[in-house]
């Protein structure tokens, strides 16, 4: 009895679910193209500066150094990017590649472990 409870309970919360995720997908279809015909164009210079900070962070993260501090400019410069503030943008795409370049340079240095 207990078994089918849970499990009825669990049906319903499914399928509340799902319904609240349909109204939102219906929502949502007509606005990203008013959104996106909406945002704010940055400059070329700033767009330049976030296509360079963001391979430098792939490139961060595919050799598995990338520091906290890079990830944090990098989305602070994309949120940026998505309002127009070009200014903004630039600050924290040149932080972010500078923060990726010097922990890539890091992995060069001699190892700390000394415990194996």
């Amino acid at each position: 009895m207990n078994k089918l409870l849970i499990i009825l309970a669990g049906a319903g919360v499914l399928t509340l679910g799902g319904c609240a995720s349909m109204d939102d997908m219906a929502s949502d279809s007509s606005s990203p193209a008013a959104t996106q015909a909406a945002a704010p164009a940055i400059t070329p210079e700033a767009q330049a500066a976030l296509t360079q900070a963001e391979a430098d962070a792939a490139a961060t993260a595919k050799n598995k150094v990338q520091w906290t501090s890079t990830e944090a400019a990098l989305k602070a410069a994309q949120a940026a990017a998505k309002t127009g503030d070009s200014e903004a943008v630039l600050k924290n795409a040149k932080f972010a590649s500078a923060e990726a370049k010097l922990s890539l340079g890091q992995m060069q240095y001699p190892s700390t472990d000394v415990f194996k």
